[in-house]
């Protein structure tokens, strides 16, 4: 007699059950497999449908028109480019763009939410309520509100070029941006900068010695001579047997705009400072409860050690903290990256404003430039994810968690 014929009718009939789903729900193989055959159709029906859109307006699917002229200028873009430039140029154009705005955010957001988090802390009474108004107003309005104030309000109010404010006369500030000047490279460009690596290269090092001396032997090291000597004064050595790396080039005043220097566009400020003031906001609450959530006797044991309030926040408290800190401040780095993307209200070239906008109107490329920029997003939230991931897991190393 088979195995099966030995087995209950009770058994048989609730194996049955399982392959379906039943009483398994959708643990049942038979209804994960119809599940996905449904979501096959699905998928088979938008891309075919999507086809035969293309083919009805006489678009040509695929990625060849990367390779056609642009036809269009940008205002800012970190690598030269011209309107007669390839579409795929223009992408990296519009990346960077994204990019350089969405560091800059996120160090300026982190830097003041700490900042505003301390002051929320701190025992003086008129600190702390300024961080609180600080807090509730900026979290409390809407993003594209602040980024439309400082860029109409507050920028768009600024003298003309002719009676810009100077700033010790090599840079200015009018309603055209900020104009610095611009350093172009010398005969000496290449070899200070790769001694500069070295210096920093070496100056870690020894600090991570320093370090693991101290906590390991409890030898105390004095580095600041070596890295003084690695940073200032190897490059100066460097300076005077190959010559200067750079000169600068100083902004001057012709007829109605500045002519030479690098020019900050007003966008690019007013983007950076909406987004940066907005995340530091709830940055601020993050860091705010994750060192809250230190036991109070933590900053007894600093004080009764005879260390300062900034000493043992720094020292004790804040490393304790940033076990709690870090995963939803991830969070907000996403967030802030995410936001950039509202910069297509005041005109800022990034990605979706000159690439999702200027190239898909006059490509027609719908379905290639939407996945490329979905691509692009979730790529650098992945990348962010993975760097913040990393540092959690060494922070919470470094506890013995």
């Amino acid at each position: 007699m088979s195995t099966e014929a030995r087995k209950p009718p009770a058994q048989i009939a609730l194996k049955i059950r399982r392959i379906l789903g039943g009483k398994a729900g959708w643990n049942g193989v038979a209804v994960q497999f119809a599940f996905a055959a449904i979501l096959g159709w699905i998928g088979y029906e938008i891309v075919s449908n999507a086809r035969a859109n293309l083919e009805n307006q006489h678009i040509a699917a695929g990625f060849g028109f990367l390779r056609n002229n642009a036809g269009f200028d940008v205002n800012q873009t970190l690598i030269s480019y011209t309107g007669s430039d390839t579409f795929l140029r223009v992408f990296v154009v519009g990346l960077l763009n994204t990019l350089v705005v969405s560091v800059v955010g996120i160090f300026f957001a982190t830097v003041l939410g700490f900042v505003v988090a301390l002051c929320r802390l701190s025992p003086n009474w008129l600190l702390s309520r300024v961080g609180e108004i600080y807090v509730e107003i900026i979290r409390n309005l809407p993003l594209l509100f602040q980024i439309l104030f400082w860029y109409l309000a507050v920028l768009a109010a600024l003298p003309n070029p002719r009676q810009s404010i100077s700033l010790l006369g090599i840079a200015f500030i009018s309603n055209r941006g900020l104009v610095i000047p611009a350093p172009i490279g010398g005969s000496g460009l290449m070899p200070f900068l790769a001694v500069l690596a070295l210096g920093i290269a070496a100056s870690l090092a020894l600090r991570i010695h320093a370090r693991r001396a101290l906590f390991q032997r409890g030898q105390v090291i004095r580095i600041w001579p070596y890295v003084l000597g690695l940073l200032f004064g190897l490059p100066l050595a460097t300076m005077l047997v190959f010559g200067l790396p750079f000169t600068l080039e100083l902004p001057q005043l012709k007829g109605f705009n500045f002519a030479g220097g690098s020019r900050i566009i007003p966008e690019f400020v007013a983007l950076t400072l909406a987004l940066s003031t907005y995340t530091a906001a709830f940055i601020a609450e993050i860091v705010r409860a994750g060192i809250l959530s230190v036991h109070k006797g933590q900053m007894e044991a600093g004080s009764s050690l005879g260390l300062s309030r900034g000493a043992t926040l720094r020292l004790i408290v804040v490393p304790q903290a940033m076990r709690v800190i870090v995963p939803p401040l991830t969070n907000q780095y996403l967030n802030l990256t995410k936001n950039s993307s509202l910069a297509v209200a005041i005109g800022y070239p990034d990605l979706v404003s000159v690439w999702a906008g200027t190239s898909l109107s006059q490509t027609g490329q719908a379905i290639e430039i939407i996945a490329m920029t979905m691509g692009v997003y979730l790529l650098i939230s992945l990348l962010t994810s993975a760097i913040m991931s990393v540092y959690g897991w060494r922070v919470s190393r470094s506890l013995g968690a």
